[in-house]
């Protein structure tokens, strides 16, 4: 039983780890990722490990356990800690970017945690799916979107979402588990897919997303949405899309924006990549730009939204880990410096914990947070009655 018990407060260590170490590679992002995201039930296996090894251990080994399962309680700990604490920083940044913003209210969302959701899961009311439209076909490729809608047919705001991936993969499917919890809270969700890299480098992606808010500009009625009231939101180069079409496109016209963790500054990103680059973050844009800076530059600045910044582009939500190695927080605060100084609407949320990709689990703490705090922007910005 002892040796059970080493074991197991070993593999807890080693996982708590990287909630303080920044993972090298992209296996151990995994851990990086997903540790603070699930640190409450990490840490609750670690106090079951410590009393069980103070209770049934003997001798060295025994002692070892515990000596294991104590440092794997610390280090679950500090996300629980800084939860309560970063709840009023963000509560302050959304009312200092919206002024206007109602925090409490008719929501889905009443408190930034439930443990029933990190449980169970995020619950969802029935929503009706569809699946596979084609929108456009260029270079003899299909592309497709899925639509998440309430099951009433009245004219819902839309929302719409696009997945990360680095630009070489991903489905509209990926983060589904939002889509429907966004549909079941009055969105009419379009899910769409663009073209990847290596084979379609940019402007190929834009022109895509271009071509999917045409087509949703015309045909949202028939799926219960509300065109003049859009919202974009994307997740990590699905937020760099998702970024430089609100601020460039006209038709639809873009109510808000919601960027998780999107690369902003394309150039500065590849001079200064992070340090551990788990991705890595050079040869990545260079698939996608189609070379480096000094070769593509203008494909650079064409493609980082820091160049589209004014006064008339639409409020902007962006979300970032402050542990993040891939895109890094200081791409969201350069952003967001910009925009307000511009005159623009901008809120930025930064969570002291969460790597990149931390909402991929929506019922850990940072994305229970997201889903508290998206659902106030949009309600805000897109006019929804709550």
């Amino acid at each position: 039983m002892t040796v059970i018990l080493l074991v197991v407060s070993a593999v807890l260590l080693f996982v708590s780890l990287w909630i303080v170490i920044p993972a090298p590679n992209t296996v151990l992002l995994v851990f990086g990722v997903g540790a603070p995201e699930m640190s409450p039930a990490l840490c609750a296996a670690s106090i079951v490990s410590l009393v069980l090894a103070a209770i049934l251990g003997a001798g060295v080994l025994g002692r070892i356990a515990m000596v294991l399962s104590i440092g794997a309680v610390v280090l679950t700990s500090l996300p629980i800690i800084r939860f309560a604490a970063s709840v009023d920083d963000l509560d302050a940044a959304m009312r200092d970017g919206l002024p206007h913003v109602q925090l409490h209210g008719a929501f889905d969302r009443t408190s930034r945690f439930r443990l029933r959701d990190f449980v169970f899961g995020v619950s969802t009311a029935s929503v009706r799916v569809t699946r596979g439209i084609v929108f456009a076909q260029p270079g003899s490729q299909s592309l497709s979107l899925d639509v998440y809608r309430p099951m009433d047919a009245a004219n819902h705001p839309v929302v719409v979402q696009l997945y990360g991936g680095a630009w070489q993969r991903g489905v509209p499917g990926d983060n589904e588990t939002f889509a429907r919890w966004l549909a079941s809270r009055g969105y009419t969700v379009f899910a769409i897919d663009y073209r990847h890299a290596p084979r379609w480098q940019w402007p190929a992606q834009r022109d895509d997303v271009q071509a999917a808010l045409a087509w949703i500009a015309t045909h949202a009625g028939e799926h219960g949405g509300d065109a003049s009231r859009l919202a974009l939101i994307g997740r990590s180069a699905g937020a760099q899309l998702a970024l430089v079409a609100a601020y460039t496109n006209d038709a639809p016209k873009v109510s808000a924006v919601v960027s998780f963790y999107g690369p902003t500054d394309l150039p500065e990103g590849w001079r200064v990549p992070p340090r551990p680059d788990p991705l890595p973050v050079r040869p990545t844009l260079e698939m996608y730009l189609g070379g480096t800076p000094e070769t593509m530059g203008p494909r650079y600045r064409e493609a980082s939204p820091v160049g589209y910044v004014s006064s008339r582009v639409p409020p902007t939500l962006l979300l970032y880990g402050s542990r993040d190695h891939i895109v890094e927080a200081r791409f969201g605060r350069e952003l967001h410096e910009r925009l307000r100084s511009a005159g623009a609407v901008s809120v930025l949320l930064e969570i002291p914990w969460a790597e990149h990709a931390f909402d991929l689990l929506p019922n850990g703490l940072s994305g229970q947070l997201s889903l508290y705090y998206v659902e106030r922007f949009l309600a805000s910005t897109l006019k929804r009655a709550t």
